[in-house]
């Protein structure tokens, strides 16, 4: 089929395992908010087999389809965004419908990576004007990340941003606009963590939690006591003691820390090896496209699957402040296991790409690296499609 198969491998042990240890770390919490154990397991089977559906749509879905319809996703996010603080009803966040089970936030994050590989494509060399490139791109992080703050989720609206520098940089930006989005961005991020009573909260329980453990938030506390009575080789699977009302979230947020009392520290590391491997394969991937948007959309995918999977892991172990990030592929919740099965099916659609099929369509822009000047470049569309755009 033309697939990468180190993905597709690493995917599906993720996706099983995965599904072992939500029903591990859910059947207490789903007892007792339904009175069936099996109830959260079973939705999530259901999420699994509909993000499997929507992942080999993507990964069949000619990119020039992609390209056409970056536009039309990224405006219904925006409108799904808006839709979500209009309709939830009450005073505390306003960040899902359905009772929590669509979260637009997750579906934003794919929709903006879609969108900007497709507009970081179409700008060509004028993505490194100012007015063409830093300009509208602060205008759209800004407009995504409002909508998500206002939910509040501080986490997903840094996840946005982190991910679209990341992406601007790969495609050729200056080094003198990267550097103006990150220290910009910095400053907002530390103006809300100061302005806000949650943010300040959570920067102080960090703080103090480095200097002594007593003193970091109650869900880190917990969290380290999982992995510290795992030991190396854990518990045993099903036999976690911190997923009975000790741990908050351990089937969601918390679920890292059920594999590092079940299974140890040894659990753990495997973990994050797969996490690794899948990291590694997607920027080779990557780093293989000869055109720029599959290059983009390879990447930008990647990263944000790595960073969500990085601020889940290091907040748990209080390593950074506390964040809300789901841990892909491992945590109940059917927005986020939808939408990164749609980022993988995407990354797959990429991996059946060839050279030879992609100058057939005339997509050369490559990304290299030149010593002359130290700076990246990437290299001028043929002068055919050039003058086909023009006419």
């Amino acid at each position: 089929m033309g697939f990468d198969p180190w993905l597709v491998i690493i995917v599906l042990i993720m996706v099983v395992f995965g599904m072992v240890m939500v029903y591990s770390a859910s059947w207490d919490v789903s007892w007792r908010l339904f009175g069936d154990p099996n109830r959260l397991f079973l939705r999530q089977a259901i999420n699994l087999l509909i993000g499997l559906a929507v992942l080999a749509v993507a990964s069949r879905l000619p990119l020039r389809w992609i390209r056409a319809s970056a536009l039309p996703i990224i405006s219904f996010a925006i409108f799904a965004l808006m839709a979500v603080l209009i309709l939830s009803v009450g005073d505390g966040p306003k960040r899902a419908f359905l009772n929590g089970s669509i979260q637009p936030s997750e579906m934003a994050k794919l929709a903006m990576i879609i969108y900007l590989a497709v507009w970081m494509e179409s700008k060509e060399e004028r993505l490194m004007e100012w007015g063409y490139g830093l300009i509208p791109l602060v205008v759209m992080i800004g407009l995504i990340s409002g909508l998500i703050l206002l939910q509040p989720d501080l986490s997903a609206a840094i996840t946005i941003s982190v991910v679209a520098l990341v992406m601007f940089y790969l495609a050729g930006s200056p080094l003198i606009q990267t550097i103006t989005i990150a220290l910009g961005s910095a400053g907002i991020g530390l103006l809300l963590v100061r302005v806000s009573i949650t943010g300040r909260q959570r920067w102080t329980e960090y703080i103090n939690g480095l200097v002594n453990v007593d003193d970091a938030s109650y869900h880190v506390k917990q969290s380290l006591q999982a992995f510290n009575s795992g030991g190396l080789f854990g518990r045993g699977l099903g036999a976690s003691r911190e997923k009975f009302g000790l741990l908050p979230a351990p089937h969601t947020d918390s679920v890292f820390a059920i594999i590092g009392e079940e299974l140890g520290l040894m659990g753990g590391i495997f973990v994050l090896f797969l996490f690794a491997f899948l990291v590694l394969r997607g920027f080779r991937i990557a780093r293989q496209q000869p055109d720029r948007l599959a290059m983009l959309l390879a990447s930008g995918i990647t990263f944000w699957i790595g960073i969500e999977a990085f601020v889940n892991m290091a907040v748990l172990l209080g390593m950074i402040p506390f964040a809300g990030n789901a841990l892909p592929f491992f945590s109940y919740g059917g927005s986020s296991l939808v939408t990164n099965l749609a980022g993988i099916g995407l990354l797959l659609n990429v991996s059946r790409r060839k050279p030879l099929e992609s100058k057939a369509e005339q997509n050369v822009k490559t990304l290299s690296v030149s010593r002359g000047n130290r700076r990246r470049r990437v290299s001028r569309v043929s002068r055919r499609r050039s003058s086909r755009r023009r006419r």
